[in-house]
């Protein structure tokens, strides 16, 4: 199973990491000479009245703190330089890897999640590899340093140091089992409330039309309510545990003190010695009163790993071939041939079989649910066919690579989306590095939006807002047409992108098109006005392709097309000729 490699991330960055762990070390180096000199002005100055040496001990007090505030800074920027670098790269590697899974896998994770592991889980892992990991290392060498020195000192006393720690570590390790627990649930429910606020900040017009507020506020409510609860749980196993631990750092100083003070009254250790023992001593205190807050950054730093190990688990359905096709060119010639699809074992298309040659136009009609945007889908192989085949001028699109099969369609969606951008850069899309001004105010002009487009303030360098926010429908629409057009595909598919466009304007476009004679078109639509000029006409029906012809040949058969031609236009053809009868008569 694919893992997130920290330790890859760690050796890319390794220089910066050796340079913070050597400044480190020399800076609780210095931090351990400090009480040897305290040991000297006690011994030699205050008890030993040599004040001629005070000034030489002072001096290397201040030469020890220089050096170690050197050290320090050298060592957190670099922490600070490389944490960021290493977080900035996993967090790209894993947009990168969710930016390649298939459409299938959005379709069952939601956009709320995705965003807590990409933003928040990665944050957690930051903090482990930069600030909380520096303490954890430091506290380590501290200790280390600390007790090497304390056994030099006196080993004795050391001894009544050490009696203690195995206690620490119980607690600490019962401390940590909890934490994992507590804090996977707190990133699951996080990752919830994530989904929650984005989909009503996403559909705030939506529940504001229902007037939904007072019950999309008590969901929320409910989920932070519940977050609130597990951060609280958090705190509780904190507060069992740093009582316990900081009562025993405490026991540890004045068990020392107590050992070393008979020490220095019977004289078998000097003042000097028990003040350095005792500065020893409080600098392995403060890595061990510490150990909740840093187990806590472990743990969310795990299980946040964890999640993120899941996420890049997740291989893509659809891959690229092995041996892929290379071709410079593809025309636009599209064969569908006896293409089945089945999606979770539910069958969504059987028998599809058609051919599009190159500068003609196929209409695809239906009832909701009959497939039709399922056929767009198989195109750009979001989705691979169950059987039969799909042909791109010949070729199997599984044979050939993935960018290849997505350059040669242009697809205005059913759903529109547009990014929190300028009109340009929208309509730019497809070939943004490419793509000169002139073809985007052709592209816009052709989709009948440059009427729109040109009365705003900053025109094509207007921003609009999020999907579109502040565009009607209509508008939204004919930019999606533009950013289309303006890839200049052989192959152009309008998945009922003009629903919402009145007659006049569906028409304007629709002759602009026309005159693309080397582009092949497949249009979607429910208005017969939208396919009636096409070549073909397929009418599906529960996944089936029920009928098939030009405009005239299935008017003729008085089917379900017939049906539909009869429910948009019957009425007005048979009030239009009742009228035309009737004017000759009154004359």
């Amino acid at each position: 199973m694919k893992k997130n490699p920290i330790g890859k991330y760690l050796l890319q960055n390794w220089y910066y990491y050796v340079f913070a762990f050597g400044s480190m070390a020399l800076s609780v180096f210095l931090d351990m000479l400090a009480p040897l000199v305290t040991l000297h002005i006690v011994d030699d100055v205050l008890v030993g009245h040599k004040m001629e040496l005070l000034w030489k001990y002072l001096a290397a007090f201040l030469l020890i703190g220089a050096a170690k505030a050197l050290f320090q800074y050298i060592k957190e920027f670099l922490f600070d330089v490389s944490s960021v670098r290493v977080a900035s790269q996993m967090r790209g590697n894993l947009f990168r890897h969710v930016q390649r899974l298939s459409v299938e896998y959005f379709d069952k994770n939601n956009t709320g999640e995705l965003l807590a592991r990409v933003r928040d889980d990665v944050d957690r892992i930051w903090d482990i590899l930069g600030f909380a990991g520096m303490l954890i290392l430091e506290g380590l060498i501290c200790i280390m340093m600390a007790m090497v020195s304390m056994v030099k000192l006196d080993l004795p006393l050391t001894l009544v140091s050490v009696a203690i720690l195995p206690f620490v570590a119980g607690i600490a390790i019962r401390l940590e089992k909890e934490l994992d627990r507590v804090y996977d649930a707190i990133s699951e429910e996080n990752a919830v409330m994530n989904t929650v606020a984005q989909e009503n900040l996403a559909g705030v017009r939506t529940v504001k039309s229902f007037a939904r507020e007072p019950y999309e506020i008590k969901k929320f409510r409910k989920h932070n309510q519940k977050y609130c609860d597990l951060n609280m749980d958090q705190a509780r196993v904190l507060m069992k545990y740093d009582p316990a631990i900081s009562f025993l750092t405490k026991l540890m100083r004045v068990l020392v003190l107590l050992a070393g003070g008979y020490g220095v009254i019977h004289g078998r250790i000097t003042l000097g010695v028990l003040t350095a023992f005792m500065e020893y001593t409080s600098k392995i205190t403060w890595p061990i009163e510490n150990v909740g807050w840093l187990g806590n950054c472990f743990a969310s730093a795990i299980a946040s790993n964890k999640k993120l190990n899941k996420i890049l688990a997740e291989e893509p359905q659809i891959a690229e071939p092995e041996n892929p096709v290379e071709l410079s060119k593809l025309p636009g010639d599209l064969e569908f041939h006896h293409v089945d699809f089945s999606l979770h074992d539910t069958p969504i298309l059987q028998d599809i079989d058609f051919t599009l040659k190159q500068g003609h136009t196929l209409g695809i009609m239906g009832m909701t649910g009959s497939g039709k945007t399922t056929i767009v889908n198989l195109l750009e192989r979001f989705y691979d066919v169950t059987d039969g085949y799909i042909c791109l001028d010949g070729h199997d699109i599984r044979t050939l690579p993935l960018r290849t099969v997505r350059d040669t369609s242009s697809v205005v969606m059913q759903d529109v989306f547009l990014f929190s951008d300028t009109i340009s850069e929208n309509v730019r899309l497809g070939s943004r590095s490419t793509m000169k001004s002139e073809e985007v105010h052709n592209a816009v002009s052709a989709a009948c939006a440059s009427e729109f487009v040109d009365h705003l303030s900053d025109q094509y360098e207007t921003v609009i807002g999020e999907r579109g926010m502040g565009l009607s429908g209509g508008q939204k629409q004919r930019l999606s047409i533009a950013r289309a057009l303006a890839k200049q595909a052989p192959i152009l598919v309008l998945d009922d992108s003009t629903s919402a466009l009145d007659m006049e304007t569906e028409y304007e476009i629709q002759s602009h098109l026309a005159e693309k004679k080397d582009v092949s078109k497949i249009i979607i639509a429910h208005r017969i006005s939208s396919v009636q000029s096409a070549d073909e006409i397929l009418y599906l029906d529960h996944g089936r392709i029920a009928e098939r012809g030009t405009h005239e040949s299935l008017m003729a058969q008085k089917g379900l097309y017939y049906s539909t031609w009869e429910a948009q236009y019957g009425d007005y053809h048979k009030a239009k000729a009742a009228l035309e009868q009737a004017l000759p008569a009154n004359a």
